[in-house]
C-alpha cells in the first residue's frame, strides 16, 4: 500500500491494526484444531502399537506412518505459530505509531549505548538518550540494524544526498512493506549477534568425513530394505535391532563433535530462519531509486538468489535439530546417520557460502536501518526535503522548527546564512538560543541523512557539522572544565584544517573569568572567520558582538524577552541585532532569592 491509498499516517495505523486483529483471532481457532490434531495422532501410534501388538510388522508400519504423519503435524502447527506471532508483531508495530502519534515513546529504544560526549556533535543535540532524536526515529529490530541506523546519523557524510533523499522518499511509499519486513525481523531471537555468528564460520572447522557425503544415502537404502524385509517376515526383529544399532555406533564414533556443532547451529539456527524472509522480500520488492536498487543487486545479481541459499542452510540446521525429538533423533540416526548426514551438510554449506554472508547480512541492517528513515517521512507528510546547491547561501530556511517539540506549542523561525558567514546569537536567559541552536543542528544532521525536515521551505548547501555546547571536566582524566572546553574548540580549529563545517556554540570558554572570557572568546571568532567557517554563537557577552563593527562576516542576532505587568514573556522569535534585556535580576528578585 503507497501513501496515496490513504488519509493520514494516524488512518493507516488504525485500519492496520483492526486488520491484523481479525486475521490473529483466525489463526488462534486453526492452532486450537492443528493441537487436537497432533495429541489424535500421538495416540493413534500408541493405540496401533498396542492393538498390533505382538504382530511386528503391523507395528513397524504404523510407526513409520504414525511418526510422518506426526511430523507433518508438528510442522504444519509450527507454521501457524509462526503466523501468529507475526500477526502480533504487526500489531505491536502499528499499536507502537499510534502511541507515538500520542507523544509516548516509552516502547522505543533510547539509543543510550550511542552516546558519546567526543563526538564532533550528537552529545551537544541529544542525538541518543532518553527523548532524543534517535529514540523518536528508531524501528530498527535488529542490533545491526540499530548499530546501522547510530552511525548513519554519526556519519558527517555529506555525499549523495540526493540520492539518500531518493530512497527514503521510495521507502516512504512503501509502508505495507516495512511493517512487513519490521516484523519479521523481530521474531529473530539471537543469543548471539551476527558479528559472533560471522567469526564462527569464519574459524569453522570441519570435521566430518568426506565418506560422509555417501555413507548416509547407503545406509538409508539398505534401512529401507531391511524395512521391508522385517515387514514381509523375511528377516527377524533381531536382525533388524542389529542393523540398527549398527547405525547407532557409527554416529556415535563423533559423538562428541556432533553435540558441539550443535550449540552453535542451534545458537544460528533463529536468525538465518527469519533472514531468509527478510532477504525473500528484499528480492521481491520493485524498487527504483538508485541507492536502494544498489543495495538489492547484492541478492539478486547471483545465479542463484540469496534468499534460496540462506533458506537451504535454514532447512539443514531445522532438520539438524530434529535430533532433539527423542522418538525421532534414535530413529533416524540408527535408521539413516541423520546427524552425520546433517553435519556434512552444514560444513559443505559454510565451505561454500560463509564468505558471501557478511555481505547479505550487512544489506539487511541496512534495510533495517532506512525503515526507520521511511517510516520518519511517512510519520511527518507536511515535513520538506531541502532543496540542494552547491554554492551561494549555506542554510536558508522558511519556519524551521525542532522535530521534537510539541507543534501546538512550537515556535518557528526563519534563518539565512550565507557561505562563511558566522551570527552572533544573545538573549535573555530562557529566550530559546539553545533551542535554536540545537534546531539547527539537528536540521544540518537530518539533511545530510536525507530526510525530510521541519520547515516550510529550505535550500542548503552540504555541509559537514561540528559543536561545542555542552562541556564537562573528567575527574578520572585530571581534566578541568576549562581545559576540556579548550580541547574542543582545538579540535574544531584542527577539523576546519582538513574540511568545511558548519560551527555552532554555544557560550565558550565558560570555566574562565569575564574579561578572560570576552578577550579569548572575541579571539576565537575571529580565528573561524580567517579560517572562512560558516556557523553560529551564542553568547550572553554582548561586548562580542562589537565585533561584528570590524568583521562583516559576522551579524548579530538575538532572541528576546519583555516584562509585562511583572511577568516575563518570551515570544522566542529570531530577530536581528542585539539583545537589549536580560533576566538575571528580575528572576532573582521574582522567586525571592534576592531582594
Amino acid at each position: 500500500m503507497t501513501i496515496e491509498n490513504i488519509q493520514t499516517p494516524n488512518e493507516f495505523y488504525t485500519q492496520e491494526l483492526a486488520k491484523y486483529t481479525v486475521q490473529l483471532g483466525q489463526v488462534k481457532k486453526q492452532l486450537a484444531i492443528s493441537a487436537v490434531l497432533r495429541l489424535l495422532s500421538f495416540l493413534g501410534i500408541v493405540a496401533g502399537c498396542y492393538f498390533g501388538y505382538p504382530n511386528v510388522s503391523t507395528i513397524a508400519i504404523v510407526c513409520v506412518f504414525g511418526i510422518l504423519l506426526f511430523v507433518f503435524l508438528v510442522s504444519r502447527h509450527g507454521n501457524l505459530s509462526y503466523q501468529k506471532d507475526k500477526l502480533k508483531a504487526l500489531i505491536d508495530r502499528n499499536q507502537l505509531e499510534l502511541d507515538v502519534q500520542q507523544q509516548d515513546w516509552s516502547g522505543l529504544d533510547t539509543g543510550a549505548i550511542f552516546i558519546d560526549s567526543n563526538h564532533a556533535y550528537s552529545h551537544d543535540i541529544d542525538l541518543f538518550g532518553k527523548r532524543s532524536f534517535f529514540q523518536y526515529l528508531n524501528r530498527t529490530v535488529t542490533e545491526a540494524g540499530k548499530k546501522a541506523l547510530a552511525d548513519i546519523l554519526k556519519s558527517n557524510a555529506i555525499s549523495a544526498i540526493a540520492k539518500k533523499q531518493q530512497a527514503i522518499k521510495e521507502l516512504r511509499s512503501l509502508a505495507q512493506w516495512r511493517q512487513n519486513f519490521g516484523a519479521t525481523a523481530s521474531l529473530v531471537k539471537t543469543s548471539i549477534s551476527v558479528p559472533v555468528i560471522l567469526e564462527w564460520m569464519q574459524d569453522y572447522k570441519a570435521f566430518v568425513p568426506r565418506i560422509m557425503s555417501i555413507l548416509p544415502k547407503v545406509v538409508t537404502a539398505i534401512s529401507i530394505v531391511a524395512l521391508g524385509l522385517l515387514i514381509f517376515e523375511v528377516i527377524s526383529f533381531s536382525m533388524f535391532l542389529i542393523w540398527f544399532a549398527v547405525g547407532l555406533l557409527i554416529t556415535g564414533t563423533q559423538l562428541k563433535k556432533i553435540n558441539k556443532l550443535y550449540i552453535h547451529a542451534n545458537e544460528v539456527k533463529d536468525t538465518f530462519e527469519q533472514y531468509y524472509k527478510l532477504v525473500a522480500l528484499i528480492e521481491e520488492i520493485q524498487l527504483q531509486s538508485p541507492l536502494l536498487v544498489e543495495k538489492q543487486s547484492v541478492f539478486v545479481n547471483q545465479k542463484t538468489k540469496a534468499s534460496k541459499v540462506l533458506k537451504e542452510f535454514a532447512t539443514i540446521l531445522n532438520a539438524f535439530d530434529q535430533r532433539n525429538n527423542m522418538l525421532f533423533g534414535v530413529a533416524a540416526n540408527g535408521l539413516f546417520l541423520w546427524d552425520l548426514h546433517q553435519s556434512y551438510r552444514i560444513e559443505q554449506w559454510i565451505e561454500k557460502h560463509h564468505v558471501n554472508v557478511a555481505s547479505w547480512f550487512e544489506v539487511i541492517a541496512f534495510f533495517d536501518a532506512h525503515n526507520s528513515l521511511g517510516n520518519y517521512a511517512f510519520n511527518h507528510p507536511s515535513y520538506i526535503y531541502p532543496s540542494l546547491i552547491t554554492e551561494g547561501v549555506t542554510l536558508e530556511a522558511k519556519e524551521l522548527g525542532h522535530p521534537l517539540l510539541n507543534p501546538e506549542k512550537r515556535v518557528d523561525n526563519d534563518i539565512l546564512i550565507d557561505a562563511e558567514q558566522f551570527l552572533i546569537i544573545t538573549g535573555a536567559n530562557m529566550a530559546g538560543k539553545s533551542t535554536f541552536l540545537r534546531t539547527v543542528a539537528l536540521q544540518i544532521v537530518m539533511s545530510n541523512v536525507g530526510l525530510p525536515i521541519c520547515a516550510a521551505s529550505c535550500t542548503y548547501r552540504p555541509i559537514k557539522l561540528f559543536t561545542s555546547m555542552r562541556t564537562s571536566d573528567s575527574l578520572s582524566d585530571d581534566a578541568s572544565y576549562f581545559f576540556s572546553e579548550l580541547t574542543q574548540l582545538k579540535h574544531i580549529v584542527d577539523a576546519l584544517s582538513k574540511d568545511d563545517y558548519f560551527i555552532i556554540l554555544d557560550e565558550i570558554l565558560k570555566g574562565t573569568n569575564s574579561t578572560d572570557k570576552a578577550e579569548g572568546s572575541r579571539k576565537f571568532v575571529e580565528r573561524l572567520v580567517h579560517a572562512k567557517a560558516t556557523g553560529i554563537i551564542a553568547t550572553h557577552d554582548l561586548s562580542l558582538c562589537e565585533i561584528a563593527t570590524t568583521l562583516p562576516q559576522v551579524q548579530n542576532r538575538f532572541f528576546d524577552a519583555q516584562i509585562i505587568n511583572d511577568e516575563l514573556y518570551f515570544d522566542y522569535t529570531f530577530k536581528e541585532g542585539i539583545c537589549q534585556n536580560m533576566n538575571a535580576s528580575f528572576l532573582l528578585q521574582k522567586m525571592g532569592i534576592v531582594e
